[in-house]
């Protein structure tokens, strides 16, 4: 590994760290305990919300705003923001009438740590506290800037993003997918929340829809080698390292990028995703240097 690589390495691990910081502090804020009869389900928020995870959402929306200078803290709001709405996704998908998972992010699943009915509320909250968080003026003076987080969050959280995907998911566990369904799928599932971190920073700094090309090619590039990524990380992972539990796909026999490129197919397309994406970046220099370390990072991590 090369001096330049080993930089680029310690940097991204250092913002990614500072991210996070300020992403739970936030939470904290948020989360502050009311004292009442609230306090189980304020619990189980924070439970899921603070400590663990790759906060790689928030860390996207905060590399992009670098691109356009857009101010740190509202970048960090907007980003946690996003990761409310990644963790309530993971609270629900856990469930038992979900995926049926005793851990996540190294520690006890919130139905398990709690129970099922705290866990669901506990779900139902972060999603609409994300909502409030964008919609408060703090994130930004603009009303119209405001609506177009509120809206576009809505679009890629909903039936024709992340939810819609999930569903496309639990109905493949019956069919048979090709590389076609299978991409189309986690477009939705993962890529779509993953598209609106780098979109959000756009909107933000006021850009108009064709401006923002590179940075949709990119996030839609580094979406799906994430979620290759994933695949390879269920597929022959450590769940020490990865903080769940792996081999879930092959148990239930579910078509994954894995099983339909094998192996070593799978790293080679994530890998040349990767690079795509970083091309996609060749109209900008240094400020972009973070965006390029994570795109590395998306195929590279073991968790």
């Amino acid at each position: 590994m090369t001096i330049e690589v080993l930089e680029r390495s310690a940097d991204l691990d250092a913002e990614a760290r500072t991210v996070s910081a300020a992403v739970d502090a936030l939470f904290r804020r948020v989360l502050a305990m009311p004292g009442d009869g609230r306090d189980s389900l304020y619990a189980a928020m924070i439970h899921a919300a603070i400590g663990g995870g790759k906060r790689l959402r928030p860390l996207l929306t905060v590399a992009t705003a670098r691109l356009f200078n857009i101010d740190r803290e509202r970048a960090l709001r907007v980003g946690t923001a996003i990761e409310a709405i990644h963790v309530y996704s993971l609270v629900h998908d856990d469930l038992p009438c979900m995926d049926d998972d005793d851990l996540r992010r190294g520690k006890p699943t919130v139905h398990r740590a709690f129970d099922e009915a705290t866990a669901v509320l506990a779900g139902d909250s972060l999603h609409a506290l994300a909502f409030q968080i964008l919609a408060d003026p703090a994130t930004h003076e603009n009303p119209a800037v405001r609506a177009e987080l509120v809206l576009d969050l809505a679009r890629a959280s909903g039936p024709d993003g992340m939810a819609g995907g999930q569903m496309m998911d639990i109905v493949a566990q019956s069919q048979s997918l090709d590389l076609g369904a299978i991409t189309r799928l986690q477009q939705l599932k993962t890529g779509a929340l993953i598209e609106y971190s780098v979109e959000a920073a756009c909107i933000m700094a006021g850009l108009d829809h064709q401006a923002r090309t590179p940075c949709r090619g990119y996030a839609r590039n580094v979406g799906l080698a994430f979620q290759i990524a994933d695949d390879l990380i269920d597929h022959d992972g450590d769940e020490g390292a990865a903080g769940k539990r792996v081999g879930k796909d092959a148990a239930a026999g579910k078509a994954t990028f894995v099983s339909l490129l094998g192996e070593e197919r799978a790293r080679a397309q994530a890998a040349l995703l990767a690079d795509q994406a970083i091309e996609h970046l060749h109209d900008y220099g240094a400020e972009a240097d973070l965006l390029r370390a994570i795109a590395r990072f998306a195929v590279e991590r073991d968790h």
